[in-house]
């Protein structure tokens, strides 16, 4: 879902890459509504809001795709795991490993947590998710 969503990504800092996807997020609320989304995506009302209106709520990776997903023909849980994979094979095409990223995000996350994130053991942010894909991108051959 964010793997592919924003054409060329290694193009991108991560900042302009997650208001890239952040901006795709408002486009599902403001062409669904509100309460649409939130009951189709599992994700609050307060915090799609504050989306619609600009604010920038901290936002798991997978509560993004839920939103994303409203918009989309595809499981929420697949999604996240297509998203997880790309991640994976953009480390492996880069040739990347997890401390060799994490010195490339300048210290803003460890080896160990990126390992952990990616392989879905600990939740991940949407802002870390574009961390990540921008970083791996942008090494990419």
């Amino acid at each position: 879902m964010f793997h592919d969503v924003v054409p060329n990504p290694g193009e991108l800092g991560p900042d302009e890459l997650y208001e890239r996807y952040v901006a795709e997020l408002v486009a599902v609320i403001e062409g669904h509504g509100v309460e649409t989304v939130a009951a189709r995506s599992g994700v609050g009302t307060a915090t799609l809001r504050a989306l619609r209106d600009g604010e920038s709520p901290e936002l798991d990776h997978e509560d993004a795709v839920a939103i994303l997903a409203v918009d989309a023909d595809i499981d929420p849980d697949t999604a996240v795991q297509l998203d997880r994979d790309a991640l994976l094979m953009g480390m492996t095409n880069a040739v990347l490993d997890v401390e060799a990223l994490a010195a490339e995000t300048d210290g803003a996350l460890e080896g160990r947590e990126i390992q952990s994130k990616v392989e879905g053991r600990f939740p991940m942010t949407l802002r870390e998710f574009a961390l990540l894909h921008a970083t791996i991108q942008a090494r990419g051959p």
